[in-house]
């Protein structure tokens, strides 16, 4: 049976007795977890697709082990600045073992609700008369013309005498 499995935003395409290393996710070693968050599921020839999740399907997976994932080195720079920044970086990963990959065939729950016409009444809006409120006039003031300027007199430049 495979089963495609939504882990943290990844979707990963997963088999019975299969290891896998995904982001770290809270929990001890040897813990069970069960995911169900299952998109597809293929078992023979027969194949489910969710919409997006199907229903009554899970994944049980167990935490073999919490690691660092190798450096990655983060190296910045800025040409002709002398900006330099080397940095490095370790994931936090959880290697998970799948145990068990099953489907539970619930029966949808229709829920049917009756509907009783004579309880309803209908409820009379009464139209409210509506006043126009008068807004005050407001007071036009004169306004002044502004003041043109006129530009100030360029005194011609004085003229120097060579002796």
């Amino acid at each position: 049976m495979i089963a495609v499995v939504n882990i943290d935003g990844r979707q990963l395409k997963v088999e019975k007795n299969q290891e896998f290393y995904i982001d770290r996710i809270s929990g001890k070693k040897g813990d069970k977890l069960v995911l169900d968050a299952v998109s597809l599921l293929q078992n023979g020839d027969k194949i489910t697709i969710g919409s997006p999740i199907i229903d009554g399907a899970n994944v049980t997976v167990s935490i073999l082990e919490h690691i660092k994932d190798k450096k990655i080195i983060v190296f910045k720079k800025k040409r002709r600045k002398g900006y330099k920044v080397k940095n490095g970086h370790r994931q936090m990963l959880t290697k998970i073992k799948i145990d068990e990959i099953s489907v539970s065939k619930k029966k949808k729950s229709v829920k049917t609700e009756e509907v009783d016409t004579s309880t309803k009444t209908a409820k009379k809006t009464t139209a409210k008369k509506t006043t126009a409120k008068k807004t005050p006039a407001k007071k036009t003031t004169a306004k002044k013309a502004p003041v043109k300027k006129t530009p100030a007199k360029k005194t011609p430049a004085k003229k120097t005498i060579k002796k």
